[in-house]
């Protein structure tokens, strides 16, 4: 399961950005796909995760009421759609995705998965 990220970059406080997971035709929409990030000095944490076939999401905490995931079967892309971004958000942002039949909850830990994205920056900052 190769996956290519696109989106990220800087924004200011309070701003919004997307990011993009895109695999390979008919894979993506049976993959469990989570999103990661880790920031200087810090360890890998997890952000999202949407279930292969039933779209179920799962979001930390500090992503609640501001993160959402989504995917579009079409595009085969994942979507990481961030609102409210705070400085402490910044870091580099990672895709992953672990192809399964249909589930309804998704794994939030890296090791539960075997492919990962090229990673995109996101920087918060006035």
């Amino acid at each position: 399961l190769q996956l290519v990220q696109s989106g990220g970059g800087m924004v200011q406080p309070g701003g919004s950005l997307r990011l993009s997971c895109t695999g390979p035709q008919y894979t993506v929409t049976y993959s469990n796909i989570g999103w990661f990030r880790q920031a200087p000095g810090k360890e890998r944490e997890a952000v999202s995760c949407i279930t292969s076939g039933y779209t179920v999401t799962d979001s930390a905490d500090f992503a609640k009421g501001r993160f959402t995931t989504s995917r579009d079967n079409d595009k085969n892309t994942v979507f990481l759609q961030m609102y409210g971004l705070k400085p402490e958000d910044s870091g580099v942002y990672y895709c992953a995705g672990v192809r399964t039949q249909a589930q309804r909850t998704c794994p939030m830990s890296p090791e539960a998965y075997d492919s990962w994205g090229q990673g995109t920056q996101v920087t918060v900052g006035s």
